[in-house]
């Protein structure tokens, strides 16, 4: 489906938002109100989201890469002096998901999606962010349709019984993290939670984390201070993070690593109140807003009204990890 056959109204926000049809009891000629729900669900590509008021963007990946690029650490040109962690993660790539054995799987709707790939190395991370600002705080909310695999392994595992295949053992995390400043300034915050399918020791575990630290940031690095390790560029430690309360979580795997099966989500989060709000992922909707939310202690500048969304996939082993993304849309309430 291509979004250009379809034009979008959400209240005040595009001229669609009236649109002149003969209704029962309405003389022809005369326009109908329709509000932003019932133009959403006559929309086949935006009926399956649950935007708050005000869509920012919604990107198809039919459509192209949209603005979504590798992560990397700030630099002065020089390419070989990026930080440790930051220096080899590849860049987001279209994918039509084909596999050696049913050929092209195809995306949710349509033909290709975006696929977030690590190298087959213990712990190497491949990212995307989408970089913008934002208007005015509110509260704002990502949804997205994702699916997750790690690369088919030919070692004829004879403990396999027909269902539940080890297969599902070799991937290990992906994170959704923004990165926001209120101004001039500061305050700067990141908000991070994080899918643990299997634990650092590939235990399978399935669990929604949230950090319980802050991401080394360039401008520390440069100063002596921050993380030493390079397994985890979320927080400081590997351990820093905590289980989401009810967040315990098995996805539809379905069994082999070249069956893709899409999965909803949506979070919310508040940039009046610098929280979490609410994380929804198929059936499971769960309270984030006791979850604490930390702030960088130095002041930060040239990043007035920064609000980045970020994407990474992680694996455990000497596996390539993908994430697949069929589509995004980001929508506040301002």
């Amino acid at each position: 489906m291509n979004r250009r056959f379809f034009t979008l109204g959400l209240g005040g926000l595009a001229s669609a938002s009236q649109v002149p049809q003969t209704a029962m009891g309405q003389p022809a000629g005369q326009p109908v109100m329709l509000d932003a729900s019932a133009l959403i669900l006559a929309n086949p590509e935006l009926s399956r989201f649950r935007p708050l008021r005000r869509i920012l963007f919604y990107d198809d990946f039919d459509d192209g890469i949209n603005g979504w690029v590798e992560l990397q650490a700030n630099h002065n040109g020089n390419l070989d002096d990026l930080r440790p962690g930051f220096n080899d993660m590849r860049p987001p790539q279209l994918s039509s998901c084909t596999f050696f054995d049913v050929g092209t799987h195809g995306s949710l709707n349509g033909t290709y999606s975006l696929k977030l790939a690590t190298r087959p190395k213990p712990f190497h991370s491949a990212a995307a962010l989408k970089r913008f600002t934002y208007a005015q705080p509110c509260r704002v909310q990502l949804e997205m349709w994702f699916t997750y695999k790690p690369e088919q392994t030919f070692d004829g595992d004879t403990h396999w019984n027909g269902n539940a295949s080890p297969a599902e053992q070799n991937f290990g995390d992906f994170t959704m993290n923004t990165d926001i400043c209120g101004g001039v300034g500061g305050p700067r915050y990141m908000l991070a939670l994080r899918y643990a399918n299997t634990d650092l020791e590939g235990k399978m575990v399935q669990k929604w984390m949230y950090s319980t630290s802050l991401e080394t940031t360039t401008k520390e690095h440069r100063e002596g201070h921050g993380a030493t390790q390079t397994l985890d560029h979320h927080v400081h430690n590997v351990n820093d993070w905590a289980d989401v309360p009810g967040g315990h979580q098995p996805l539809c795997f379905n069994e082999m690593p070249t069956k893709i099966n899409w999965h909803y989500l949506r979070w919310v989060f508040d940039l009046r109140a610098r929280k979490h709000e609410e994380l929804q992922v198929n059936e499971l909707t769960m309270d984030l807003r006791d979850i604490p939310v930390l702030t960088f202690d130095q002041k930060y500048y040239a990043l007035n009204h920064l609000l980045n969304v970020a994407i990474d996939v992680r694996t455990h082993k000497a596996v390539r990890n993908f994430l697949f993304i069929d589509s995004v849309l980001i929508s506040e309430d301002a």
